[in-house]
């Protein structure tokens, strides 16, 4: 997965005979062909051994961000915060990134079509919270503002919905402090625009009108 596995294969140095064939000779005293010997790759042991302990620093830190990306869905910018606490370089956390993008593990497009829906469908908010939401999650604004853009323009609707449900609840209070409190659960929701206009609705709808007195 990680790019540092990539890349061509290095060339072999020349091995140079370290023993005479046979025939030559009693063999002269030299190291044991089974031990590590500098010049049969060029690389020093103590080099390999730190390149080999940078690729299981990386690869770690590969399994840690799929263990997460398991429970929840991150942005790239998440991505990156994750990598960095781990300890990778920029580059390391260059090369994991567009690794993790072109397997689709990571797509910012997508994650905030998946924060939309849910703040629309079940979390009843409006574009300003929606927004909000995404510029948290670490979403590119150009990103956020084209998701955004998407949605239908029925956010009048949706407040009302929402002000009706909690409407009900208030008919024990007082017209002024119902109407307070549900525009500022409004806006809270992100109906900011809309809020005042919406409560007043609401109550209105949800409060009985005066039958008119009969006189005989």
């Amino acid at each position: 997965m990680s790019e540092h596995t990539g890349g061509e294969r290095e060339s072999l140095a020349p091995v140079t005979p370290l023993f005479p064939r046979r025939g030559q000779g009693a063999p002269r005293p030299g190291p044991d062909p089974s031990a590590w010997h500098p010049t049969w790759t060029g690389i020093d042991r103590d080099d390999e051994d730190e390149h080999d302990d940078l690729e299981d620093g990386v690869v770690l830190a590969e399994r840690m961000l799929l263990r997460r990306l398991r429970t929840r869905s991150l942005s790239i910018r998440e991505a990156e915060a994750a990598l960095y606490a781990d300890g990778l370089s920029d580059a390391e956390i260059a090369g994991v990134i567009r690794s993790f993008r072109a397997q689709g593990y990571l797509d910012d497009h997508a994650l905030a079509e998946q924060l939309i829906d849910k703040a629309v469908s079940r979390k009843a908010q409006g574009r300003q919270a929606i927004a909000q939401t995404l510029a948290q999650r670490g979403i590119p604004r150009d990103v956020a503002d084209a998701a955004i853009s998407a949605l239908p323009d029925d956010e009048f609707e949706r407040a009302l919905e929402f002000a009706r449900s909690r409407a009900q609840g208030m008919r024990d209070l007082d017209r002024d402090t119902a109407l307070r409190r549900l525009a500022g659960q409004l806006a809270r929701r992100g109906f900011g625009g809309s809020a005042l206009t919406v409560a007043r609705l609401a109550l209105d709808e949800s409060t009985p009108r005066a039958r008119g007195v009969r006189f005989d």
